[in-house]
């Protein structure tokens, strides 16, 4: 008995410890669910797949036989409830969404307490090395390969001193930027022509550049550039 409570405490050892990995780089990197969320979510996961193999260590729940626990069912409600934390963490700013990267971490930190849970440590592992090679070496991957950033733009210019949409794209192509499918409207009674359209830069600062350039630009009444995913 005291070898399988050893074992026990094992699995539930490498559970704690790989979720608490995982959160620690999430916490490093300033996300709402971070190290102790994820530590969490790996013991409850590793903790009810060793529940759905022990029901003898609940002496007469069971009468005489007790019966064994489908543990892929609790898997399953387990992967389901999870799926409900981590939407917790996602959100929504204007048109972009963040935390989606936080809550397929704490899904798949639900699965690596499964598989401790039920004592398969290789595979347990191996996911657990495979997360944090992509939290961290791909985070400096992101960083070093070229991107492309997206915006929805919007710009009001006064009517009388507003450009032409060929100088706007000039003015957009000498700070490595593109502006593309362009509406106008003439709005405040006629005193300020809008432009709207979708604005790709071709490095990590171009927005910066496209909003410094529009500051010093005559005629623009306001703009909004909004990033987004695509």
């Amino acid at each position: 008995m005291t070898s399988h409570i050893l074992e026990i405490a094992g699995n539930l050892s490498a559970a704690w410890i790989a979720g608490s990995l995982i959160g620690l780089e999430r916490s490093h990197n300033g996300r709402a669910a971070g190290f102790r969320t994820h530590a969490l979510v790996a013991l409850a996961a590793a903790g009810v797949m060793i529940i759905s193999f022990e029901p003898e260590l609940i002496p007469g729940a069971f009468g005489l036989a007790p019966p064994r626990l489908d543990p892929t069912r609790l898997a399953q409600g387990v992967m389901t409830g999870v799926g409900f934390l981590g939407a917790g963490v996602i959100f929504k700013e204007g048109v972009s969404v963040q935390g989606l990267t936080t809550a397929a971490c704490v899904w798949t930190t639900a699965a690596i307490g499964l598989l401790f849970g039920v004592g398969l440590w290789v595979p347990g592992v191996l996911l657990s090395a495979a997360v944090m090679l992509t939290l961290v070496a791909f985070r400096w991957l992101e960083n070093v390969l070229p991107e492309h950033i997206y915006a929805l733009a919007m710009l009001r210019f006064a009517a009388a001193e507003a450009p032409s949409q060929e100088a706007l794209a000039g003015m957009f192509d000498r700070r490595a930027a593109t502006f593309a499918d362009i509406s106008t409207a003439l709005i405040r009674d006629g005193t300020v022509l809008e432009y709207r359209g979708s604005l790709k830069t071709h490095n990590r600062f171009g927005l910066a550049g496209v909003s410094e350039r529009l500051r010093r630009t005559p005629g623009v009444v306001e703009f909004d550039l909004a990033r987004i995913s695509k």
